[in-house]
């Protein structure tokens, strides 16, 4: 780190558990964020900020005004514009320091195996069952560890799937991939603004805490928010020996 490094990043540096070595782990991270919305506006600011070398922020989605109202990563200046362009502008204000990808697509097939590949930490931020499990099934097979986060109404929840970990659960051990799991949508349901901000959020602490090596992550817990009564609770999870994605492993 050069001079004015050790100054933006000197309140981490404090922090003993992450120190210089902890914080350079993150300058030299490669960190995918699926999903340049509620939950990845957030997680991406917030990553940027603490100096990640590189982040790819991936999402086929233009700006809407409807999404101003939790999206922090946009302005009415960014209405109709790639969400990953808008995000990217944004991030370069917040610190240019940070290497941004911006990929304008929907991550899938080929393009989603590649890039968690090359991925130290791998964040969900998308709002659909099927993007959730093709990252899982990615990560699954890479060993990459993946910060899985969802948020409607004024329900959030958060986990941490660390396979690299022996008996850690994925993502399909959690929500079987085919069953009939109810989805929601924001678009339908509505999502309360600043419960994304509080899941994003947790989602960028925990992706500093695996890529500076401090701390007990949420593997092996479902942290749920009741955000109307403002109450967390915490689940434990355990592998299912019978999962298709990481039950033979």
């Amino acid at each position: 780190m050069n001079d004015d490094q050790l100054l933006r990043y000197s309140r981490h540096i404090l922090l003993p558990e992450i120190g210089v070595e902890g914080q350079e782990a993150i300058l030299a991270a490669r960190v995918l964020v699926v999903g340049a919305g509620g939950l990845g506006s957030p997680a991406a600011m917030y990553l940027a900020a603490a100096g990640v070398g590189t982040l790819v922020l991936a999402d086929g989605d233009t700006v809407d005004l409807t999404n101003l109202q939790r999206q922090i990563l946009h302005s009415e200046t960014g209405i109709g514009r790639p969400k990953v362009e808008s995000g990217r502008d944004t991030l370069a204000r917040l610190n240019p320091l940070t290497r941004v990808e911006a990929l304008a697509q929907r991550l899938e097939g080929a393009a989603l195996d590649d890039q968690v590949a090359l991925a130290d930490v791998v964040l969900d931020c998308s709002d659909n069952f099927a993007t959730r499990h093709a990252i899982n099934r990615a990560c699954v097979k890479h060993r990459k560890p993946l910060v899985s986060g969802a948020a409607i109404r004024f329900d959030g929840q958060v986990s941490v799937f660390d396979l690299r970990k022996p008996g850690s659960p994925c993502y399909h051990c959690l929500f079987p991939e085919g069953e009939d799991v109810e989805e929601v949508r924001c678009a339908v349901m509505g999502v309360f603004a600043p419960l994304t901000g509080i899941i994003g959020a947790t989602q960028a602490a925990e992706a500093l805490k695996l890529l500076a090596g401090c701390g007990e992550t949420l593997n092996g817990r479902l942290l749920l928010l009741d955000g109307l009564a403002m109450e967390w609770r915490s689940v434990s999870l355990g592998q299912d020996a019978a999962c298709a994605m990481c039950g033979q492993r």
